[in-house]
């Protein structure tokens, strides 16, 4: 049986995953983590055919949080909670919202709407990675909670009434709506409808990945969750480059403030006051070195295979690359500025070296004329 376009759309087997991504060390030590958690703890393992050609070199660690209530505008929910932590430092919450059996393509479109920006969801996501925090403290390197997170929306379908393969679900459901949380009467513009929908996977006729920027949609009979794994790890990529980002902003702009405060005096010519300064960079250099090994190195694909088509296109819909080269383009500026600090505590250095050498050739002369007035 297939839906025809203009069909009413029911779900028979969905949910709603809403990851909330936090970055919460500057390096999570996973092995050790897994000991302190539960028994249920977990390494995450892509399980879909072919999926080989994704490998995690580090695999992250998920365990349950259990069952929490929710407040909706409908009424509380129960939702099912996991945490999954990254070596890198992110820790992503995940609150798995049933979807009723029966429910419409529109109803549907009305809970994502108030998902997508629910401050009970916020709220319940940020108690629980305060406790993951005080699970994991012993296997954390640089512990903290950035003020910022990430937030992602995947609308995850098993079974949709009347089996529609994924033509004629695209054809006839309103994807792009449901992706906006559009829940009012007025029709999109074709180009906005377009553009939301624009990353999108079929591997057989009957599944379907539709990637934006902020949520997806992905249909998927067999149950793999596979397509949602791959886009939280790309959300947690997407976090770690915004952190470090924000972070070589504040050194930048340090640095610039601390230069233009230094006045110069006799006490320069003996210690240079960029000498701490310099020493703070290249230690922000050498972390930012192996956070960006980390971060990439979490995920490498090695083939041309679905998965890593949809990971690929989920990176460059996320606009990963322009954050990674905003880090980079920071990077370098700031690897030019302690050559530059360098360069001037090496002239201060020498300065003294010429200071002490002056000395000693007055004293010098000074010794040789005592001699000479002594006899």
């Amino acid at each position: 049986m297939s839906a025809p376009a203009g069909m009413t759309l029911l779900f028979e087997q969905a949910h709603i995953l809403c990851y909330r991504t936090f970055d919460i060390a500057e390096e999570i030590d996973l092995e050790r983590a897994r000991k302190a958690l539960t028994e249920d703890s977990r390494r995450l393992k892509l399980s879909r055919e072919n999926s080989q050609y994704i490998q995690l070199p580090n695999p992250p660690v998920a365990y349950e949080l259990g069952r929490r209530p929710l407040a909706l505008r409908g009424g509380p929910v129960t939702v099912d909670a996991t945490a999954r932590l990254f070596d890198h430092g992110a820790a992503s919450i995940i609150l798995r919202v049933p979807v009723a059996p029966g429910t419409t393509w529109e109803t549907l479109t009305q809970v994502a709407d108030e998902l997508y920006d629910s401050q009970a969801l916020e709220d319940l996501a940020r108690e629980l990675v305060e406790g993951v925090r005080r699970t994991i403290a012993s296997a954390v390197q640089g512990p903290h909670l950035w003020d910022q997170s990430e937030s992602y929306t995947v609308i995850f379908a098993e079974r949709i009434q009347g089996n529609p393969s994924a033509e004629e679900l695209f054809q006839s459901a309103d994807i792009a709506r449901l992706l906006l949380g559009e829940s009012t009467a007025a029709p999109l513009a074709p180009r906005e409808r377009e553009a939301v929908t624009q990353v999108r996977f079929s591997y057989t006729a009957h599944d379907l990945v539709v990637v934006d920027w902020n949520s997806a949609f992905v249909y998927e009979p067999s149950g793999s969750r596979d397509i949602p794994d791959l886009l939280e790890i790309a959300n947690a990529q997407l976090l770690e480059f915004r952190y470090y980002d924000e972070r070589l902003d504040k050194h930048i702009a340090r640095i610039h403030d601390e230069v233009q405060a230094r006045k110069p005096g006799w006490l320069t010519l003996f210690r240079s006051p960029y000498r701490n300064l310099a020493r703070e960079t290249l230690g922000t250099l050498v972390d930012l070195n192996e956070f960006v090994e980390r971060v990439e190195n979490s995920l490498k694909i090695i083939g041309d295979f679905y998965l890593a088509k949809v990971y690929e296109g989920a990176v460059r819909r996320l606009r990963i690359p322009a954050w990674q080269a905003s880090v980079t383009r920071k990077q370098q500026l700031l690897a030019q500025t302690y050559g530059l600090l360098k360069g001037e505590v090496d002239i201060d250095r020498s300065h003294v070296l010429e200071v002490m050498i002056v000395a000693l050739i007055i004293l010098e002369i000074v010794m040789a004329f005592s001699r000479v007035f002594e006899h």
